[in-house]
Formats: C-alpha cells, structure tokens, sequence
C-alpha cells in the first residue's frame, strides 16, 4: 500500500515536466482561492443589496476575528503540510501519518478555544474591533455565526484541503474547498435578502457556518474513500506525542500564525482608522479591500500550489527543479497581477458601484482601490518568496518577514500616511510595505538558490 501511494506522488513530484507539475498543483489551488474570494465578496454583495451601510460596516468590522482563523490554519495547515511535503521528499512515510493526525487534533482543540474565548469576551472584543453603537449590534450577530458556532469548521476545512495538497492531490483539496464556497454564495441571498429569510448580516453569517461544515463533511468522506492510497490520517490511532514533529510543525507555522495575526492588527488599525470617518468610508474600504482580495488570492494560490513541489524536491535534494518550479510560477503569476492590477486603476469606481449603489460609498472606494491596485504586483513577490521559507522550513525568514510587513512599515505607514492624507493616505499603506519586501524578497530568494548552486541532484 504505501509503496503503491509513494509511486503516485514520486511521479508528480520528481519526473513531471516543470511547466505540468506547477500547473497541476497551482492551477486547482489558485482556482479555489478565486472561489473563495468571490464567496467572501458575497457576504459584502448581498448584504450591500440592502443599501444598508450598517449591515456592510457590520461584515466589515467582523473580519479581523475572521482573518485571526488564518492564524490557525497556517499553524496547524501550513505548518502541517511543509512537513509532510518534506517527509515524503525523504520518504518518511510515518511521519506524513503523525503530523497530521496531530495538525488535525491540535487544530480541532485551538479552534473550539478560540470560539469560547471570543464568546466570553464579546464585549472588550467588539469595541477593539471599532464596532459603534450603530454597528454593535448587527456585528454581534453576523459573529454569532461565523465565531462562536462556525470557528471549527471554518479552520478545520481550511487544514484539511492543506493536509490533502500537501501529497499532490490539489485536486481534491481545491473541490473541497470549492464546494463551500459555492454553497455559500447560493444561501448567501436566501438568508439575507428580503424575499428570502430576511436575516441581513446575520443570514451572511448563517450561510457561512453551514457552507463551512459541508466541506469539513466532504473532507472526512474524501480520507474515508482514499483510505489505503492516502498518507493523510486523522485517526486517533496515528495520534501519538512526538516532540520533534511538533516542533517542526510549529517552526513553520508560527511565523506563518504570526504574520496573520499581525495582518489582523494591521486590519484593526486600518479599521479604527476609518471609522473616524463613519459607516460610508467603512463600507468603503472594505468593498475595496474585499476586490482588491481578488488578484491577492491568485498570488496565494501560486504560493500555496506550489508548496507541496518546493518542499519535496528541496528534501530530497533536487535544488535545480524546486528553482524552476519557483521561477517558473513566479513569472506567470507576476504577470497576472499586473494586469489585476491595471484593471483595478482603470475601473475603479465602477467595480464598488457593483456591489453598492451610494454615491459616497463609490468615491470614497475609488479611491482607496486605487491604492490598494499599486501594491498588488509587489504583493506577489512578497508572497512567492514566503512560500518558499515555508516549504523550505524556514520558519524564521517568514517571521522576519512578518515583523517586517506590519510593524516596521505598514501600521506606522497607516499613522504617518493617514496624518498627512487624512483618510485616503490608508490607501496606500500597503503599498510603502510591498515594494520594501518585495526588493527584500528578491535578495533573499537569489542568496537561497546561491546557496544551494551545485548542490542536489538533476532535475
């Protein structure tokens, strides 16, 4: 059995052709991260339908707890599967079994903590969020939802499709995650619209729960079906304590963890920032955050996809492959977002007219889309080298990345700018941070493949 599953992914991995083994992993995974934007953006749709500013200012207050789960996921996922990746490149089959049946376990237990402890402290919480009187109580109940009883599964399928990727059935992982999210956008209107349920933010936070439970339930079915020809288990039996294999899952994934939970920082900075200009300039910026997502997850896709690729062949020792896969993927995935973001210059203000149809929430997003569009191709390279320092294990280049992205530039842009321009200076934060790491990232991508110059096997 394992012999048989190790063949399967030794073709993939060591004898594909570059240009098909990158399109193979990253092709499904950017297509999932596509789906996944545009069911976030259904949340802001459907409820911007309501020309409610309150209703819209409610999802977007909310979506820096949100954006804390991505802590989680990279954690236990990322973490997870840099490790397994690795595992089998060294044909570690065992230890593919036992991280992740502890990357699942120790995910279930953070994630139902996390539920509690933002139940218990809703109050403090919505206030650091900068939910107002207007907004507390429609902000309260779109996370009653997508918080207290949708924290499991909203990480729990994000793990697992890491975990399936992560032995080169990106396939797999990405219907999983597909299928979610598709669900999400058709009970998105049902629940609320007023023809429907009627619900407002609270039917956005419903439709969330249930879409996320549905692809935790295809995930279980998906290892149950492939038992056998599968390395991934969440049997207890595989749970066992390994001190060595924790610590390689948390090398990766807590900087990983950190750099989303300093994303959420700088989100509740930015948040707090905005809503000193009221519901219409928050409803604004995160239409505009929310579209300029868009090119952000394809970028992520191309990271993520091309994971599983670069960890193997990094272990096994085949340096030249893993930095054709890297530039190869580079190259298609830079140029996707320099048209991305050429299309978000030329149509900005009639992107945000799409989703809400108020004059002010249309100019004030205009305008911030313009900014946020100037940092995506430089977002790409930062993303790209980072995926790198994950797949490689490389835990501590990621972090220095982290620190580097929220604390040293964007949060004090977000003061420095926002005192010279008020409110529109927001904008352009992230672009002041992406263009510093992305020449970072460049050096630190060529010292790597220098490095390793000579070393390792043929492609």
């Amino acid at each position: 059995m394992a012999a048989g599953t190790g063949q399967e992914k030794i073709e993939l991995f060591e004898r594909a052709p570059v240009p098909n083994a990158v399109v193979r992993m990253a092709i499904p995974t950017v297509a999932s991260s596509l789906v996944m934007v545009l069911y976030s953006l259904a949340d802001t749709y459907f409820v911007g339908m309501l020309n409610d500013p309150v209703a819209t200012a409610a999802v977007t207050m909310a979506s820096p707890v949100l954006l804390a789960f991505n802590a989680l996921n990279n954690l236990f996922g990322v973490g997870s599967s840099s490790l397994m990746s690795r595992s089998l490149g060294r044909k570690e089959y065992d230890t593919v079994r036992k991280t992740s049946a502890m990357g699942f376990y120790c995910a279930l237990f953070c994630s139902l903590l996390l539920s509690v402890a933002c139940t218990v402290l809703k109050s403090p919480l919505l206030s650091l969020l900068g939910a107002s009187s207007e907004t507390w109580s429609a902000t309260a109940d779109y996370m009653l939802w997508t918080v207290t009883c949708g924290a499991a599964p909203a990480i729990l399928n994000v793990v697992l499709a890491n975990m399936v990727r992560s032995e080169g059935a990106a396939m797999n992982a990405s219907i999983g995650t597909m299928s979610g999210c598709l669900l999400n956008i058709v009970l998105d209107p049902i629940f609320i619209l007023p023809w429907g349920l009627n619900m407002g933010a609270a039917g956005a936070g419903l439709a969330t729960f249930l879409s996320n439970c549905v692809a935790c339930t295809y995930f279980f079915v998906l290892l149950f079906v492939r038992r056998g020809r599968t390395f991934v288990s969440i049997s207890p039996r595989d749970l066992r304590w390994d001190r060595e294999i924790f610590f390689q899952i948390c090398n990766v994934g807590i900087p990983a963890a950190i750099q989303n939970l300093l994303n959420v920082t700088g989100m509740t900075v930015l948040n707090n920032f905005t809503a000193a200009f009221g519901a219409d300039a928050v409803s604004a910026m995160g239409i505009a955050h929310k579209i300029a997502m868009v090119p952000m997850y394809v970028a992520m896709g191309f990271s993520q996809g091309i994971m599983p690729l670069v960890s193997y062949n990094y272990a096994s020792g085949s340096y030249r492959r893993m930095k054709q896969v890297v530039t190869f993927a580079g190259g298609i995935s830079l140029a996707l977002m320099v048209l991305g973001a050429a299309v978000c210059l030329a149509e900005g203000n009639g992107i945000i007219s799409l989703f809400m149809e108020n004059e002010s929430v249309v100019a004030y997003g205009g305008a911030f889309l313009s900014g946020m569009a100037l940092a995506i191709p430089f977002l790409d390279v930062d993303f790209l080298a980072v995926g790198v320092f994950q797949a490689c294990g490389m835990g501590q280049n990621a972090l220095v990345f982290a620190i580097l992205r929220k604390v040293i530039l964007e949060i004090p842009a977000l003061v420095i700018l926002n005192r010279l321009w008020p409110l529109y200076g927001l904008a352009y934060a992230q672009l002041v941070a992406e263009f510093v790491l992305a020449i970072a990232a460049l050096i630190m991508l060529a010292r790597i493949f220098r490095s390793l110059q000579g070393q390792g096997t043929a492609p």
